[in-house]
């Protein structure tokens, strides 16, 4: 006998007749790591494929430092792994510019996560936080309203 998931059991999330979203997740959220001011150790292609995932990851800008002395900042959007780190590249847009860079693994020499995590502390947990606080404050027009990335 094959095992269902759970969302395809016929009472699956359902507790006492009712919807329980609770009861079909299965999946925990992942922690963000608190990034902003590390510098890795880049000394083993494994040091610099994890790092370079984690800048992808990160929500802020990094500054590479390249093999031939050039320094650029900017936000990681992309990165494509190959076989080796010649084969492997990193995709960014440079602060304050449209261009796109794409920068061969193997041409960087540092990496430094400098820029602030624009999203950090912008979960809906805190949000759900703030909005409970303003209304045991006893506020009454509540709304949604994002925060300025800044």
């Amino acid at each position: 006998m094959t095992r269902q998931p759970p969302s395809a059991q016929p009472d699956a999330g359902k507790k006492s007749g009712a919807f329980d979203p609770n009861a079909v997740e299965v999946t925990e959220g992942r922690q963000r790591e608190h990034l902003e001011g590390w510098i890795p150790s880049l000394a083993s292609e494994t040091d610099v494929r994890e790092a370079l995932e984690k800048a992808f990851d990160y929500r802020g800008d990094v500054t590479l430092t390249l093999k031939d002395g050039r320094v650029i900042n900017g936000y990681v959007f992309d990165r494509r792994p190959g076989a080796t780190l010649q084969d492997s590249a990193v995709r960014l847009i440079p602060s304050g510019e449209r261009a796109r860079l794409s920068i061969s693994y193997s041409e960087i020499a540092a990496l430094a996560f400098t820029g602030r995590d624009n999203a950090a502390g912008r979960t809906f947990e805190a949000w759900i936080r703030k909005y409970w606080e303003k209304k045991a404050a006893g506020e009454r027009n509540i709304g949604i309203q994002a925060e300025a990335l800044d």
